[in-house]
């Protein structure tokens, strides 16, 4: 019998491909329209998206799934690291109409990084899984501070939170809601760079303010009165 590994990767490639991209993009799509869904915050990303000037959004890698959802324009670019399991998200992202910047803070990382400033430069914005590709949970890497202190632009800590939902035993614990359940989609406020401000204190203020939305998004989740 072969190995699991073997059928694991015949699995991501399928899954990375064009009709395992569409298939997964769908699935997310009907998945989504049985939830009983509240935003919170919501204007926050719809004013800085009609503005046009170009800003940054962060989530966790674990809390990916319904992120899409919270964003209405055109512009989004969405960083993506250069490893099997990222042509799956990939070619998903592509499916819901965002362009791709290619590379993590281990390949790729500062040709990405150029990229990304140009493009908030002109006025896209820019997505990011600052915990990924790898880990640890929840632990913010410093290229998405790095990108907003660089440009000036604002930073958008987002997160989602279902109940209830299943939690994978991946090193992300991949977060999926059950059909019909309650989901939360949260903004945070903006978070802006201050001149002078030391790179690692805007980093661990832009985790603290990423940590703060997510525990928004599960509390209001866990919250049976807001059902």
């Amino acid at each position: 019998m072969k190995p699991f590994k073997h059928y694991r990767r015949k699995i991501a490639s399928y899954l990375a491909g064009s009709l395992g991209s569409f298939l997964l993009y769908w699935i997310i799509s009907l998945l989504f329209k049985t939830l009983r869904v509240r935003y919170i915050r919501k204007e926050v990303v719809d004013s800085l998206t009609n503005g046009k000037e170009g800003f940054i959004g962060a989530f966790w890698h674990g809390r990916m799934l319904l992120i899409p959802f919270i964003y209405p324009g055109e512009n989004m670019n969405v960083l993506i690291s250069v490893h099997r399991d990222g042509e799956i998200i990939a070619n998903v992202m592509k499916r819901f109409g965002f362009s791709l910047v290619r590379g993590s803070s281990k390949k790729g990382g500062s040709e990405a990084m150029r990229e990304i400033l140009t493009l908030l430069k002109d006025g896209k914005d820019i997505a990011f899984t600052p915990d990924g590709p790898r880990g640890p949970r929840e632990v913010l890497k410093s290229g998405v501070s790095e990108a907003a202190r660089l440009s000036g632009k604002p930073l958008i800590p987002v997160a989602y939170s279902a109940s209830p939902c299943f939690r994978a035993t991946s090193w992300d614990g991949f977060m999926m809601p059950y059909p019909f359940s309650k989901a939360i989609l949260a903004a945070g406020e903006p978070v802006y760079y201050q001149e002078g401000e030391e790179p690692e204190l805007f980093r661990q203020r832009v985790e603290a303010a990423l940590r703060k939305v997510t525990a928004e998004a599960d509390s209001f989740a866990k919250n049976k009165r807001d059902a």
